[in-house]
């Protein structure tokens, strides 16, 4: 009997299906009910979203202890950074290289020449292999590509350390017999292949997806991607009743939970459904509707906790106490309290800080139209207090001179950006600095009631990571 390996890929379609993600609490939802359905591997999202998306995958990775936690990436190298970032904490992290093999997507879509994305799926996938033991990678339109280029492309992702070798009909327009030749013969070409995983990502579009994998029981496979909401994928429920109806018959297996099929996906359907009837009436909030609570700076610990458990989100205590503090500090300067939106604004912000090498204590601005701008800036670092002081052209470029007087050093201002997190009079406004240093871009992200108190903790976030992952003192 051999063992067939079963990943969800709902997540990841729901995000490219309609633009955005669900909500962190519906997201979650969906994790939990396809872990209870021991699913062996959940595909999310590829990472777009920066923190927002890391925080989610922080958060998710701790939950899933038994099963395998995917997350694609393309061929732009630039990117891995920070989706390894968002994934290595998981138990069971697996990267997912996803590239175009047909001529039709390399030239048209990815405006690249067969030669030179053979080249970056070569690179890309050593890339991934030095940082994961796990690697994937996925075909777009394989049965459309050439058959030579398919076969270096495979040979050159063994070769170059993946496990997994993901074969599409991204078209879904092969039948079963089809489908079955084009495999049988993909074997025949690459031996290499006994040597590794063979997986199926079939779309649906001719609702022949379960009919083609299955027709193919033959060739090896070894894992099969489904989708709970059914959109491109075959949808796990009828993979599922294969399984059961003809499993023993086939000589196959899968380690789905059969007992809570039906409840489990029609709870993910109920989710994503309800995503989806929002998301053409209006966009969707970040926020869950179903949470509702208000926190003032006098709230203890126990109460942020608790709404950051209502919010779907699961901490340790080092990131809960950044958000404490956060919230704390900003609840005290408004008159009114901070409220869902504005809790995610915060967590999504401050709970992956690197180690803080400088921290803000203090800082006083002076600025006018008849006056020249300056800045007095106060920061703490092993316990001392260090002072900066300068002018500037205007009150955010005094208080950034000044603070590169602290840090006797001047870093390049990549990008420099101030938008408002909640509405009115009292709005909580969110910073986001980019400094370039040594040809690596940096980013820093600052809240605050205030745009220029965001803008400076912005800076000083980015300044943070420049120390802490560049290494200067």
């Amino acid at each position: 009997m051999r063992k067939i390996q079963i990943v969800d890929v709902s997540l990841r379609e729901q995000a490219a299906c309609n633009g955005s993600s669900l909500s962190f609490k519906e997201k979650i939802e969906v994790a939990r009910q396809l872990d209870k359905l021991n699913v062996d591997a959940i595909e999310t999202a590829p990472i777009v979203n920066g923190k927002n998306d890391i925080v989610f995958l922080h958060t998710l990775a701790p939950l899933m202890t038994r099963c395998v936690l995917a997350c694609p990436v393309g061929l732009d190298p630039e990117l891995l950074p920070d989706t390894w970032e968002a994934l290595r904490v998981a138990k069971h992290p697996r990267l997912n290289v996803i590239a175009p093999v047909s001529t039709v997507q390399m030239e048209y879509q990815f405006h690249k020449k067969p030669p030179v994305v053979l080249e970056m799926i070569r690179a890309q996938v050593k890339a991934c292999r030095e940082l994961c033991e796990d690697i994937e990678l996925t075909l777009h339109d394989a049965t459309r590509a050439e058959t030579d280029f398919l076969a270096q492309v495979i040979r050159a992702g063994i070769e170059s350390g993946a496990g997994i070798i993901t074969v599409c009909d991204t078209a879904g327009v092969m039948l079963p017999d089809e489908f079955n030749r084009f495999v049988t013969a993909l074997n025949d070409a690459v031996p290499e292949l006994a040597n590794v995983k063979l997986s199926f990502e079939y779309s649906n579009a001719l609702h022949m997806a379960a009919a083609c994998i299955f027709a193919s029981v033959n060739t090896g496979f070894a894992q099969i991607k489904t989708a709970c909401s059914g959109m491109n994928e075959p949808s796990l429920r009828s993979i599922a009743h294969v399984f059961r109806a003809k499993g023993d018959a086939l000589g196959l297996s899968c380690g789905l939970n059969m007992t809570v099929l039906e409840k489990s996906c029609d709870q993910i359907r109920q989710i994503l459904s309800g995503r989806a009837e929002q998301d053409e009436c209006a966009p969707a909030s970040a926020v869950s509707g179903e949470v509702s609570f208000t926190l003032s700076g006098s709230d203890s610990r126990e109460a942020v906790a608790d709404a950051v458990k209502q919010m779907g989100y699961d901490l340790d205590e080092e990131a809960l106490s950044f958000v404490c503090e956060s919230v704390q500090r900003i609840a005290q300067k408004k008159t009114d309290s901070v409220g869902p939106k504005e809790l995610e604004a915060i967590i999504a912000t401050v709970a992956l800080q690197v180690p803080p090498t400088y921290s803000l204590k203090s800082f006083v601005i002076t600025s006018g139209n008849i006056i020249t701008s300056y800045a007095d800036v106060v920061l703490e670092r092993n316990g001392a207090e260090v002072h900066g002081f300068d002018t500037g052209d205007g009150p955010i470029d005094a208080a950034f001179l000044a603070i590169e007087k602290i840090l006797d050093h001047h870093f390049e201002l990549e990008d420099f950006q101030v938008q408002s997190v909640t509405g009115g009079a009292e709005a909580m406004g969110s910073a986001v600095v980019k400094l370039r240093y040594e040809n690596k871009v940096y980013s820093g992200k600052g809240l605050s009631t205030d745009v220029i108190g965001a803008s400076i903790r912005a800076y000083i976030d980015a300044v943070n990571r420049i120390c802490y992952e560049a290494g200067v003192k």
